[in-house]
C-alpha cells in the first residue's frame, strides 16, 4: 500500500471549499491535511504540515501568483493547483517546470494532474 497523497486546501467560498474537500475525501489515495483561507496562513501552515499538494481557489492573479513562487521556493517538491474564481481555468505549478494548464478543469482532471505530477 502506497502512502496517501497529502493535500492542503486554501479555498473559498465555503461551498467550493466543501465540494473540493468532499471530492478529495472520497479518493482512496488522497487525504486532506488541513485548510486555510488567508495566503499568509497558508505559508505558515506549509511550514508546519508536510503535504504533497496544495489547491488554491479561487485565484484571479495574472501570471504566476506570488504565493506559488513563495511556496515552491520553500518546498521545491510541492505541487500547486490554482483554480480561477469561475472554475474555467486551472493550472499546475511545480518547481523547475513551466506552468501546466489543466484543460477543461473538473474534479477528476485536477486530481489526475496532481497524481501524474507526483509520479
Amino acid at each position: 500500500m502506497h502512502a496517501k497523497i497529502k493535500v492542503f486546501l486554501s479555498s473559498r467560498p465555503k461551498l467550493l471549499s466543501e465540494v473540493i474537500r468532499n471530492l478529495i475525501e472520497r479518493q482512496p489515495d488522497m487525504v486532506v491535511m488541513g485548510e486555510v483561507i488567508d495566503p499568509l496562513q497558508l505559508l505558515l501552515a506549509s511550514r508546519q504540515t508536510a503535504v504533497d499538494a496544495v489547491i488554491i481557489t479561487p485565484l484571479n492573479a495574472k501570471g504566476e501568483p506570488k504565493i506559488c513562487q513563495q511556496l515552491l521556493a520553500e518546498h521545491p517538491r510541492l505541487k500547486i493547483v490554482t483554480l480561477s474564481a469561475n472554475g474555467e481555468a486551472a493550472y499546475l505549478y511545480q518547481s523547475g517546470v513551466p506552468r501546466f494548464c489543466i484543460d477543461e478543469p473538473s474534479g477528476q482532471s485536477i486530481l489526475g494532474a496532481i497524481r501524474e505530477a507526483l509520479r
